[in-house]
């Protein structure tokens, strides 16, 4: 770290900013410490009672709950839990739908199971290259990077980003081109004679199917879609020859072809041998704090406890015999097909707020608007709980024991630190005092320990096995599922010896480039793309009630070229207008050398008509139902 006017700034692989702030969150005075009810303070046993009479009054169906991938272990697994046993809804779904989900659908498909990383970090130490697709982690994970230090980057994205500067090779591919891209570097690895044939012979199947595909796309088309030259297409390839690994992020994830973009990258680190092997591999980069045990235990609409299939009969059969019921609800709907549904009535929102971060937000508006009820368990009044009828105040990360699982599938223990403000319950206890007035509180355990040891035999044979982990082991070991017995060491690398499809091979998937689903044209002639930056997180409901952030990074921003400024008569510093087909975004405009001169980019943290999120695309993968959130056609306005 260092000081430079009095702020203290990371150095490369240093702590995080938004972490070394994040206790100011815990005593500020906005902090919430009592239940409101239409924005009147009411006590937690009448906010309850109005929340369980209306839920009652509405079909199950008609009530929905989304979550959020902070949440612990525990409150993840418990509100899935809650969602299909106290309400007897199939619509449950959570804000990891908006991060992880297409490279875990790729994930699935090409290795039989998604974990983000199947190695340890550490592993990372040792590589010769490390290729970064759609990945900033120098402002988004800044102590991640201490384990690149030695190895080569290659970084894919279409800003100079601060991690594109620490790169050896900067491809900037134009927005939307990511499969394009790829498909020519696997195009170039087999004719420059870098792919592993006995790897793919041994240990996969479908090469000569993902080959057609790729075999039409020499690196000059590649090029001429891209804007990438082929000639560092072949240089790209050729430092990835050696120990290499392959990381995916959300810059390459957060498109309507999402998985197809995940599934083009696993298919070059197939080709050249990397995955499955100690010193090599392929990996996704998880975005948020529990983004890998938010999707393991049941909040995502399609899943179990365990990582089990909902519609799995063999599945439904161990979770029902765990909760003791005799029945289960099915599939339900996937995020921003949730938010938007006309024909919910209710809706729970837990540790998220989509008025700031869902795609087309003023269609999330108009729909909570439109609710018979919404509820938000928070402990600051973010936008989306600003509108709520009813807002309950829950407890901190400093205020909670339970579990987080990380990037790697490593289980840590969270400990409580210190005690709650009077009046601040914990999630738990909230969906109990629920579950007690929906008649089923005595299958909602408060204390985290016992929903964990519940956790524990729900997880056994699953996918993401937790049996083997108990508080007691966390306090000594890291241990990696899966962990399916109390003596088992844990599983801190995957598919050294196999993979998990029944075969134990790993899958080529024959994917190919179509673009974003909404092409820049006359009237919207740019693309504008969206991310993060150091000093924010997420929706910024947080981060922008920190004055070391704000003073930072105040207000929305859009960073264009120089050129396409002055095209539309802008400079540095005036406000300016950023128009979709869906809305208009007013930020202050950067001048940034290095962008593309086709293309925008605007941080998604802020609120009101800074949000970024009225621009986006709500168009979705057909495989993950991820939006379209880092691709779009606007153009630029004087404000």
């Amino acid at each position: 770290m260092s000081v430079i006017d009095g702020q203290v700034t990371p150095g490369p692989g240093g702590l995080c900013q938004k972490g070394w702030t994040a206790g100011e969150l815990l005593r500020h005075p906005g902090r919430l410490t009592t239940p409101l009810l239409h924005g009147r303070p009411v006590s937690w046993d009448e906010a309850l009672d109005f929340v369980a009479a209306r839920i009652t009054s509405c079909e199950p169906d008609e009530v929905a709950v989304f979550g959020g991938g902070g949440l612990t272990n525990e409150k993840a697994y418990a509100l899935g839990k809650f969602a299909r046993v106290a309400l007897k809804t199939s619509q449950i779904d959570y804000n990891g739908r908006f991060c992880m989900s297409s490279a875990a659908a790729a994930g699935n498909r090409a290795f039989g199971l998604d974990r983000g990383l199947p190695f340890p970090l550490t592993d990372l130490r040792g590589a010769d290259t490390v290729l970064l697709a759609g990945s900033n982690p120098a402002e988004t994970m800044p102590p991640f990077l201490r384990h690149l230090e030695g190895a080569r980057l290659i970084v894919i994205d279409p800003r100079r980003t601060p991690t594109a500067e620490r790169a050896t090779l900067h491809l900037q591919p134009a927005p939307g081109t990511d499969l394009a891209l790829a498909l020519g570097l696997l195009h170039t690895a087999v004719i420059e004679g870098v792919i592993d044939k006995e790897y793919i012979s041994s240990r996969t199947s479908g090469f000569d199917d993902a080959w057609r595909v790729a075999a039409g796309w020499w690196p000059e088309r590649a090029e001429r879609v891209t804007g990438v030259s082929a000639a560092d297409q072949r240089a790209a390839v050729h430092m990835l020859a050696g120990r290499s690994y392959v990381l995916t992020g959300r810059g390459t994830e957060q498109h309507a072809s999402g998985t197809d973009n995940v599934s083009a990258w696993i298919n070059l680190a197939l080709a050249l041998g990397l995955p499955g092997r100690t010193g090599s591999g392929y990996g996704c980069l998880t975005g948020q704090g529990n983004g890998q045990g938010g999707r393991e235990h049941g909040q995502k609409a399609d899943q179990l406890p365990g990582y089990r299939k909902i519609d799995d009969p063999v599945a439904r059969q161990h979770i029902m015999d765990v909760w003791g019921v005799d029945w289960l609800p099915g599939p339900g709907r996937s995020a921003y097909e949730l938010l938007v549904a006309d024909d919910i009535r209710a809706m729970l929102v837990f540790g998220s707020n989509p008025v700031v971060s869902a795609p087309r937000a003023s269609g999330v508006v108009d729909r909570f608007k439109a609710l018979d009820l919404l509820v938000v368990a928070d402990f600051v009044m973010s936008e989306t709980a600003a509108m709520a009828d009813v807002v309950f105040p829950v407890t901190q990360w400093a205020e909670e024991d339970g579990t987080m699982t990380n990037l790697e599938g490593r289980i840590i223990r969270r400990r409580k630190a210190l005690d709650p403000p009077a009046g601040v319950r914990s999630d738990l206890e909230l969906l109990q005092g629920l579950a007690s007035r929906l008649g089923v509180g005595e299958k909602f355990p408060v204390a985290p320990v016992e929903v964990f040891e519940e956790l524990r035999r729900a997880s056994a044979g699953g996918l993401s096995d937790y049996s083997g982990i108990t508080y007691e082991r966390l306090e000594s070991e890291q241990l990696h599922w899966p962990v399916p017995s109390v003596d088992h060491p844990g599983t801190p690398r995957l598919f050294l010896d196999r993979f998990t499809h029944p075969d134990g091979l790993a899958r080529f998937i024959p994917v190919d480039h179509r673009g974003p689903a909404e092409p820049p044209d006359e009237e919207f002639p740019l693309q504008a793309t969206t991310g993060r930056v150091l000093q924010h997180y997420q929706s910024g409901a947080q981060t922008r009630r920190i004055g070391e952030l704000m003073k930072a990074v105040p207000e929305m921003y859009v960073e264009v070229h120089p050129d396409t400024a002055a095209r539309a008569g802008l400079a540095s510093g005036e406000s300016a207008h950023v128009v979709s087909r869906r809305g208009t975004v007013t930020a202050v405009v950067r001048c940034v050398p290095s962008m593309r001169a086709d293309a925008v980019f605007l941080p998604f943290h802020f609120p009101g008509d800074g949000r970024a999120n009225l621009l986006t695309n709500p168009a979705l993968d057909p495989t993950s139902r991820m939006p379209e959130f880092k691709v779009c056609a606007v153009r630029l306005e004087r404000a």
